[in-house]
């Protein structure tokens, strides 16, 4: 079990992991070893996520996410595979943290009579600026 947080933890069962060739650093190896991870959790259907996480993650996830609710996290920075495989699993860990806190819902408010006011005499200011930079025949 992975440990999201006290009260998620993911299975090691859910995580499907694929190896591919990376681009970057590794020299001749790049074209030899397949270094590169590509990781796989499917949010939609996990039994260990909570419903409202689950619809945040796959929100947060954005590109990553597929028509299906699979988040793809893809880790190739490092030259070997392993480092690549804890940076993926990091990557995905961060991300659930993310989706476990819930937003502040935003309070509607109306800006104060003073401050229209305000707001109309700056327009009206302005307006009058630009009304003597014009050179009209009557305006001498």
């Amino acid at each position: 079990m992975i440990r999201i947080t006290d009260k998620i933890s993911i299975d090691e069962a859910e995580l499907h992991e694929t190896f591919v060739r990376a681009s970057g650093p590794g020299g001749q190896n790049v074209n030899k070893l397949s270094t590169a991870v590509e990781l796989r959790f499917d949010a939609r259907f996990s039994p260990n996520l909570p419903t409202d996480v689950s619809i945040r993650l796959q929100k947060l996830a954005g590109n990553r996410l597929t028509k299906d609710g699979v988040i793809v996290i893809e880790a190739q920075r490092h030259r070997t595979q392993e480092r690549n495989r804890a940076d993926a699993l990091e990557k995905l860990i961060a991300l659930i943290r993310e989706a476990t806190h819930v937003p502040k819902p935003r309070k509607a408010t109306r800006p104060s009579r003073a401050a229209r006011a305000q707001r109309v005499d700056t327009k009206k200011h302005r307006g009058q600026v630009k009304r003597m930079r014009t050179s009209r025949p009557d305006h001498d």
